[in-house]
């Protein structure tokens, strides 16, 4: 793993902790209501127990014209500090990302999430 010197604080008090992140094997559609915020054949899986499985999309497949960046920030001890995404017009903080991740988080940087309640997340 290339690292940055970012090291996860979470992982250092609990090495234990397990969160992987593979290839998603399919194709990933973000809509809100009739408008496409984002499609991609190459979004990751986040993987950690206990909370559902995630999916993060590439920044190049986000309709970032769709999106305005918000103040809303939060932190997580194993992935970093997450800013966030409102739908213009629509839902506010729908996505989230960790543009600067801890070292071990790094296959999660340039990619986004979205909250499923807040948008509609097709899978196929």
């Amino acid at each position: 793993m290339k690292t940055s010197g970012n090291p996860s604080p979470g992982f250092a008090r609990n090495p234990g902790k397990s969160i992987s992140v593979a290839p998603y094997e399919g194709t990933v559609t973000v809509r809100s209501g009739d408008r496409i915020i984002a499609d991609s054949g190459r979004a990751k899986l986040l993987t950690e127990v206990p909370y559902p499985p995630v999916l993060y999309v590439p920044f190049g497949d986000i309709d970032f014209g769709a999106l305005e960046k918000t103040s809303t920030s939060t932190h997580c001890p194993y992935k970093g500090d997450a800013s966030y995404w409102s739908v213009k017009g629509g839902a506010k903080d729908a996505m989230w990302a960790y543009e600067a991740p801890f070292d071990e988080m790094a296959e999660i940087k340039d990619h986004g999430a979205f909250y499923p309640d807040r948008v509609t997340v097709e899978t196929r």
